[in-house]
């Protein structure tokens, strides 16, 4: 089921916004970020936001109060967090290959340290006049009032010198509230913020520690000294050519699908016997990345990109992070397919595609990622053509509970970038647990994507097999 923007406008009251910092005091020094944290790629600010229902046995508990001074408390083990962003000024010397010969340039590293300052994170108390039962039905993204619920503090949102997590709670006329969020991705993945959000909310709920203790440590995903780029990094590539399928802030529509164990059955009926046995992510990204290509209608010979963010942190044995890191531990996976080979070809053609980049991603990948950081100037994932997917269903942001128990929503409040997709567990009124995709394409775009999807979920297919085709296609 797809999901509209919902009309509802309701008014947030919002008190001053205030800076809370830890309860105790903390270590002043610098701590340098991971060089697969501070790429180019992550050097933005992601919203997420979390729905809770009024709980009874809290009654005269105050989430505002209660959260406030867990986050105090937390930021005493999280004392990274209550700092600011730096970037190093050292330099380096950089090999230039041109025409005329070899040249030596000198080159900024821009390497991000944390400077732990103990300022503390922004903090925002408001009020929502609405209920929890007024917001779209079922309850998943695009949100309305966004920029109310998680308010953009004028000179709060730049990734250096900046506070790096934003946090606004606002109360519900219903006796719920919101837990809106807003991260420097440098700082944390989705695992990794989920860690911190699980100990915020073990504190609201009585714990004088964490439970899993917090590990610094990024010098494990730190560039080889040389850096050694050892491996191809598609997903880093500079394309020239085409940028049709570039996406513009003109007319973009922000809309997300759910997708029920059903949807996912009816999938995999598209795909041949030898691959049946893939993961609902595999066979999930495929689809959409038909499916969104289909939509977009680049040219048929533009190179279309689907990049996976793969989790390192239960991807080796021994494991390369240790238990308790909360930085950025992943890796970016990309397949390659022209958009015509993609619109023309049977599904397990984008299927064994998606599988064999997710299958490249080693520890040799991830720390040749790093040498490829520092080697090339932080580089920007490559943009043309280009389609994130992201899979939050096992970070467990949902069993956040501060108390009121579980969210009933948690996860992204859209495609942030607009280029990516989060993969958010959610629960419908059915009992059904699925998958919420948030999603972003220009407005001409969006009824296509429906078309194509509501084709594949159908099994509009020309014959059986691995021979099988889509019947609707927009190129």
């Amino acid at each position: 089921m797809a999901s509209s923007p919902s009309s509802l406008v309701f008014k947030v009251h919002r008190h001053e916004p205030e800076l809370i910092k830890p309860a105790k005091p903390t270590p002043h020094e610098f701590k340098l970020l991971s060089d697969i944290d501070d790429q180019e790629s992550l050097r933005f600010h992601i919203p997420l936001v979390l729905f809770y229902r009024h709980n009874p046995s809290m009654q005269g508990k105050d989430p505002v109060k209660v959260i406030r001074e867990a986050i105090a408390k937390t930021l005493v083990f999280y004392y990274p967090f209550a700092g600011r962003l730096r970037e190093g000024h050292n330099r380096k010397l950089m090999v230039e290959c041109t025409g005329e010969g070899i040249l030596l340039r000198e080159g900024h590293n821009r390497k991000l340290m944390v400077e732990c300052t103990g300022e503390g994170i922004l903090f925002i108390e408001a009020e929502a006049d609405v209920t929890l039962e007024q917001f779209s039905d079922p309850l998943q993204p695009p949100f309305p009032c966004l920029e109310e619920l998680l308010f953009d503090i004028p000179g709060s949102s730049e990734v250096l010198n900046c506070p790096l997590l934003l946090i606004q709670v606002s109360r519900l006329k219903c006796g719920g509230f919101l837990f809106a969020l807003r991260l420097n991705h440098t700082m944390s993945d989705g695992p990794g913020l989920a860690q911190f959000m699980a100990a915020v909310a073990e504190m609201a709920r009585g714990a004088n520690a964490p439970s899993v203790p917090p590990v610094w440590e990024r010098h494990v995903l730190d560039a080889t000294e040389p850096p050694r780029v050892t491996c191809r990094h598609r997903a880093y590539e500079e394309v020239a050519g085409s940028t049709s399928s570039i996406l513009t802030h003109d007319h973009l529509v922000h809309r997300s699908f759910f997708f029920s164990p059903a949807d996912i059955t009816a999938l995999r009926r598209l795909v041949p016997p030898h691959l049946s046995h893939c993961s609902s992510f595999e066979i999930l990204t495929a689809c959409l990345w038909i499916c969104r290509t289909i939509a977009l209608q680049p040219d048929p010979n533009e190179e279309m990109r689907i990049i996976c963010l793969v989790n390192a942190r239960e991807k080796f044995n021994p494991p390369l992070l240790p238990r308790g890191y909360y930085g950025n531990g992943f890796g970016l996976l990309a397949a390659v397919a022209t958009a015509g080979e993609l619109s023309r070809k049977p599904i397990g053609y984008a299927l064994e595609l998606v599988r064999k980049a997710k299958a490249d991603m080693t520890e040799e990948y991830l720390r040749s990622t790093a040498s490829l950081m520092v080697s090339k100037g932080r580089p920007l994932f490559t943009v043309p053509g280009t389609y994130i997917v992201s899979d939050l269903r096992r970070a467990g942001l949902e069993k956040v509970d501060f108390g009121w128990g579980n969210a009933i929503y948690a996860g992204t409040a859209k495609a942030i970038p607009e280029l990516v997709s989060f993969y958010i567990p959610f629960t419908n009124k059915k009992g059904e647990d699925g998958i919420v995709v948030p999603f972003c394409l220009p407005s001409p775009a969006v009824e296509r994507f429906y078309k194509e999807l509501e084709g594949m979920l159908k099994g509009q297919l020309v014959s059986g097999g691995a021979n099988s085709k889509l019947i609707v296609s927009s190129l």
